[in-house]
């Protein structure tokens, strides 16, 4: 995987743009069988947004900078956890209703981050070892679960030996990858036959609609990790390229939560008219074969 950093100048955060863009998708959703009160206010809103240059809005102007896989997760890492996400409230009763039917063994948390999961699998009785190519983010996750084990190492190339765990869960961490085969491969490789593999990710549709995800690098100043667009084909080649047994996906979708402050609350009723009864995760249940 390339982790240069994208050298190109800084941009702005054209947050104009993207409430427009929200507000388009909110009409293009609903303009056949919409509420016509609906219609017309998105318009109204639409018409203001454009015409009216100096509403201030959320993060108006400020700079956004593309950051390599290992700045950004470094410079975020001390923020990660801070902001609710509807991406996580949605895919943990997933991931749990999952971990709960398994039997406590050795778990892997891939690309572990700041050990949410590491947390999820010691509750369950694992005995854990957390692995992410970020310092920063293993030293939050040893504050949150002191008690698991933790190693520096990619996704793409975990530093553990064959058929040495029991289950493996990784999440939101494969969309950074520029291809997927050889993180199933290596997730397939550690786990021991009839082990379990869980993967989640944010679901194509949310990339493709939405694009990249900004967090706050300072005053004024924003950044994102490049999320790249897997489509489910892809993803079901990957699985099967790594021997394993696909037992279920599961899509579960947008709950009606949006970040508070952010640009989508600014125009909260398109915002959520946009991504109603879409899904905004995917989660991969495969198992290795025995």
């Amino acid at each position: 995987m390339d982790d240069r950093i994208d050298n190109r100048m800084d941009s702005r955060l054209h947050v104009r743009e993207l409430i427009l863009g929200i507000e388009g998708l909110a009409l293009l959703r609903n303009a056949v069988d919409g509420d016509e009160a609906f219609l017309k206010a998105r318009v109204e809103e639409i018409r203001r947004f454009v015409t009216q240059d100096e509403q201030p809005m959320p993060d108006a102007d400020a700079a956004v900078s593309e950051l390599d896989l290992a700045t950004g997760y470094a410079e975020w890492a001390e923020r990660y956890d801070t902001l609710p996400s509807s991406f996580i409230q949605v895919e943990e009763p997933v991931v749990h209703g999952i971990l709960d039917t398994l039997p406590a063994g050795i778990a892997l948390d891939a690309a572990c981050g700041t050990g949410r999961q590491t947390a999820t699998l010691l509750a369950r009785g694992h005995r854990v070892i957390g692995v992410d190519q970020s310092p920063q983010m293993i030293d939050q996750a040893r504050r949150h679960s002191p008690e698991a084990e933790y190693r520096l190492g990619l996704l793409e190339a975990l530093p553990l030996e064959d058929d040495s765990v029991d289950v493996a869960v990784c999440s939101m961490a494969m969309t950074h990858q520029d291809e997927l085969t050889t993180a199933f491969g290596e997730l397939a490789r550690v786990v021991r036959p009839g082990g379990r593999i869980v993967v989640t990710d944010l679901h194509p549709f949310v990339i493709a609609l939405q694009g990249q995800c900004v967090f706050v690098r300072g005053p004024g100043s924003l950044g994102f990790v490049r999320n790249r667009l897997h489509l489910p084909g892809a993803y079901l080649a990957a699985i099967a390229a790594a021997g394993l047994t696909l037992r279920a996906c599961h899509e579960p979708v947008f709950n009606g939560s949006l970040a508070p402050g952010g640009y989508e609350e600014f125009v909260a009723d398109a915002a959520r008219a946009a991504w109603a009864g879409l899904p905004l995760m995917v989660v991969w249940d495969a198992e290795v074969p025995a």
